[in-house]
This record gives C-alpha cells, sequence and structure tokens, in this order.
C-alpha cells in the first residue's frame, strides 16, 4: 500500500515536471534554443497570480489574466535574449536568458521579498480515497491541468495556421521562409506559448510548494532531465518520461532514504545521454553530407 501510495503521489508530481519540460519543447523545436530563466518564469507568474487574488480577483480571472502574464513575459525573453543570437546564429541566447533569468529574480525579490507566501486557491483541500490509495485535490489539479493545457497547444499547432507555421519552421527553417513563413515570428509565437506554460506550472504547483523566490529552483532542474530523457522533439513523451521519474523519486526516498530522492533523475539523464542522445522517444537525426 505504501508502494502504491507513494508511486501515485510522485507520479502527481511528475506531471509537474512534464509540463514545465513540455515549455522547453515548445522553443526546442522551432528555435534549437532554451529559456534557462524558466524557474524565474514560473516565479514570477505565481507571484503576480499572488498579488491578483489579493486583490480581490476571481481565481479564474486571476488565471487567464497570469497565463497572458507568462505569454508576454516568454515573448520579452524571445525578444531580447534569443532573438539577436539566433539572427548571428551563435550560442549567445544560453547566457542571455540566464542573465534574463537573474534579472527576474532580482526583481521579484524587491517587489515581494523572500519570504514564502501561501496562494489562495479555491481547490478542496480534503483528500480523496480511492479504495486503499488517497490523493489530494492538488495532485488531481496538477495531473488534468498539465493535461489540459498540453492537449490544447497541441490542438493549436496541428489545427491552426498558426501552430501549423511554428511546426513548418521546426521541420525546416528554410523551406518554411520560401513559403512564406515568417519564422522569427514562429519562434517568438513558441517562447509565448512556453511562457504561458511556465505561467500555468507556477500557478498549478505553488498550492503545494507555497510562491517563494526559490520554489522552482529544484523543478527546473529535473523538468530539463525529463525533456532531455523524453527527447527535446517528442511532445507527449515527456508525461512518461515526468511520471517515471516522480514515481521513482518517491520510491527512493522511501527505500535508499531522502538524500537519495534526486539519484533517479541523475541517473536516467546519464544513461540516456550515453545510449540514445535523441531521448527515448526523440528521433534519429540525419544528416546529408
Amino acid at each position: 500500500m505504501i508502494i502504491a501510495q507513494m508511486s501515485v503521489s510522485g507520479a502527481a508530481m511528475g506531471m509537474a515536471y512534464a509540463l514545465i519540460a513540455y515549455g522547453f519543447q515548445l522553443t526546442y523545436a522551432p528555435s534549437r534554443s532554451l529559456n534557462f530563466g524558466q524557474a524565474e518564469a514560473v516565479m514570477i507568474s505565481a507571484f503576480v497570480a499572488l498579488s491578483l487574488i489579493g486583490t480581490g480577483m476571481p481565481y479564474g480571472l486571476a488565471l487567464l489574466l497570469t497565463l497572458g502574464f507568462g505569454a508576454l513575459l516568454g515573448l520579452a525573453v524571445e525578444r531580447f535574449g534569443v532573438r539577436l543570437a539566433l539572427q548571428q546564429k551563435n550560442e549567445g541566447w544560453i547566457l542571455l536568458t540566464i542573465i534574463l533569468g537573474l534579472f527576474g529574480s532580482s526583481v521579484a525579490e524587491n517587489i515581494w521579498g523572500r519570504d514564502d507566501k501561501p496562494l489562495p486557491t479555491p481547490i478542496p483541500t480534503d483528500p480523496i480515497a480511492l479504495g486503499s490509495i488517497s490523493v489530494t485535490w492538488f495532485e488531481v489539479s496538477i495531473v488534468v491541468g498539465a493535461l489540459v493545457l498540453m492537449a490544447g497547444i497541441e490542438l493549436f499547432r496541428r489545427k491552426t495556421l498558426m501552430g501549423k507555421a511554428v511546426d513548418a519552421v521546426a521541420a525546416d527553417p528554410g523551406v518554411a521562409e520560401l513559403m512564406g513563413i515568417h519564422s522569427q515570428r514562429a519562434v517568438a509565437l513558441a517562447y509565448g506559448l512556453s511562457g504561458a506554460t511556465a505561467a500555468f506550472a507556477g500557478i498549478l504547483i505553488a498550492p503545494i510548494t507555497t510562491v517563494g523566490p526559490t520554489m522552482a529552483a529544484g523543478l527546473i532542474l529535473k523538468s530539463f532531465s525529463v525533456a532531455v530523457v523524453a527527447g527535446l522533439e517528442s511532445g507527449f513523451g515527456v508525461i512518461v518520461a515526468g511520471v517515471v521519474l516522480g514515481a521513482l523519486e518517491s520510491l527512493s526516498s522511501i527505500y535508499l532514504g531522502s538524500g537519495w530522492r534526486e539519484a533517479p533523475g541523475i541517473v536516467l539523464l546519464i544513461a540516456v545521454l550515453a545510449l540514445r542522445p535523441n531521448g527515448l522517444f526523440g528521433k534519429a537525426t540525419i544528416r546529408k553530407v
């Protein structure tokens, strides 16, 4: 019973890893770049939600506005931290996104302080009994929320012209430009969607972790591991990788001790990089010479 309980709880938190990892995938596919300030995006968005709810705003409206803020934040990162580096075809975006993240962390501390704060939420606190296993509504909200948002973005990418433009740029930027697709706008859209994903992740995990300057520091490292293990272009493969990693972390803390909780992620990451660099669900890249 303990094994099942810990596996379910760990898998639910693994969905949070998967959601953030999905944000990494959104930007990598069309631009081959990542926002290494994603932790700060999650944290700042959670603080924004906390401030909006603190004004007496309805939770649903605060959620929508926070998603919009996250999208704008993602667009700002693309404009000031990524665009020029991509135009110059260098890796400067790595350092620039880290710098923007550190700047965002400093701004957050000056505005909201360093103390952790609870996020008011209408989600019930009573656990749900499923036989011998109990889950909380917070865990359910993470799983359902992550799946709904990821499914919505996938539908947007596959059923709308703008979404198909992002996929076209991801497949071949040169050919996409010849077809009249503005690759820079497609990349900006991908960063906007990634920012909204980070904002949603912040809202989902805040009731569990509380809202604070370091609330997402550990989550980002695990989410990046999930993205790499699944494959940075694997779509919903992050769900499997996230759930497995979350469950393994919980079981490791029981049988090996809490100090070994981070071990499964490290072992999985090293093994995948050594044996399958494109990820468990990634496709091998074929280069013509």
